[in-house]
């Protein structure tokens, strides 16, 4: 899983079949710092994200397909949840 940030939507016109009727976000990973961190990442939304909010994203191509119930397809990332509060353990 992968903590981020929704940075836009992406709108294509010819899709593959498990695409349609789904929202396609553009999210940027975030170190724990909130930093940004690597590449931007194409996810499927499963939760109603928006531009702006910080998200969990499972990256796991077939994790990432069983959340949107569908086999055998290309979806690799999908938004999984919108991030209220982060806490980090203190030793």
């Amino acid at each position: 899983m992968t903590i981020g940030r929704v940075i836009g939507n992406v709108v294509s016109t010819i899709k593959h079949d498990v695409f349609v009727g789904r929202k396609l976000l553009l999210v940027q990973p975030l170190d724990l710092a909130r930093r940004p961190s690597g590449q931007v990442i194409v996810a499927v939304d499963s939760v109603g994200a928006g531009a702006g909010e910080e998200v969990i994203v499972v990256t796991e191509g077939r994790a990432a397909a069983e959340i949107l119930h569908v086999s055998n397809s290309p979806v690799r990332a999908v938004v999984a949840g919108v991030i209220d509060e982060v806490k980090l353990a203190r030793d």
